[in-house]
């Protein structure tokens, strides 16, 4: 069976503060996007074992990825001992603020859930989410929604507007842990506007901007080129970055804004015309 794992966007992103756990206390909206992953999942006999592939060699491919923790989760807790092969076709690039491992790790469980017929509730697959990260519960949801305390408690809404997007992304990631730990003591940059951009009945705006704009500079840089293109309503940092993302005013051709980005500002973006809503 194949699943697709979409990315994501934040459309706004809060940090309330810091948790007593360590986390930081959150509240942001985000939205999939039609940018995918593709994972194929089979039955393997009865030997008990998880194969995994991944057609990005840069990623880790035993315990340490998302996929590989997410199989044995489930398995545990559903029961299942008979094997499987997991092949992981990668799209959504790491390190992008785009949520592609944690998204790969929900479409596991979704998936085993599916094609092993265990029965698990969402609520089920909700809580092994949350053990494998902040981004997992959402994407199980796999709806626009409110996300808080440290992303893992999930509250579907409807976007009124479907979005049209570009995303942008030179070819550095930023650490998210590195993002928040600087979070407190940022400063703004001069000349760059962090305030909230409204388009289509939602308020954009993240303020994880100002510390990954201190040392990123190319990135404050993007949003303020993005700013003063026609066709762009809105220009925002997802997540912790890397990824800049464009909303695109109605009518307008995203494949001609990519290509006058790489030109104008960075020849080695990496580019993507999607939609989110």
């Amino acid at each position: 069976m194949q699943f697709l794992a979409p990315a994501k966007i934040n459309l706004s992103f809060q940090i309330k503060g810091r948790r007593a756990d360590g986390f930081h206390e959150i509240e942001t909206v985000m939205a999939p996007i039609s940018l995918a992953d593709r994972i194929t999942i089979e039955r393997a006999g009865d030997e008990g074992e998880l194969h995994f592939s991944c057609d990005d060699p840069s990623l880790p491919g035993g315990d340490d990825n998302l996929v590989v923790r997410a199989a044995a989760l489930f398995r545990h807790r559903a029961g299942i001992t008979g094997g499987m092969t997991i092949a992981l076709e990668k799209r959504i690039p790491h390190g992008a603020g785009l949520g592609g491992g944690s998204s790969d790790a929900a479409s596991t469980l979704l998936g085993l859930n599916e094609l092993f017929d265990a029965g698990l509730r969402q609520a089920d697959l909700l809580e092994l989410a949350a053990q494998l990260g902040s981004d997992v519960p959402f994407f199980v949801v796999r709806t626009a929604a409110v996300c808080r305390g440290r992303g893992e408690i999930v509250t579907p809404i409807s976007l009124e507007t479907k979005f049209h997007l570009v995303l942008l992304k030179p070819d550095f990631g930023v650490p998210t842990p590195w993002a928040y730990s600087r979070w407190k003591d940022s400063r703004e940059l001069p000349g760059v506007d962090y305030s909230a951009q409204e388009f289509g009945h939602v308020q954009f705006a993240n303020d994880l901007e100002r510390p990954v704009f201190e040392k990123f500079v190319l990135l404050a840089h993007l949003k303020i080129w993005l700013r003063q293109q026609p066709e762009v309503a809105v220009a925002l940092m997802s997540g912790s970055g890397s990824t800049v993302f464009a909303v695109l005013r109605d009518a307008a051709k995203g494949e001609e804004l990519a290509a006058r980005a790489c030109k104008q500002v960075d020849a080695t973006l990496w580019t993507c015309v999607c939609e989110a809503g």
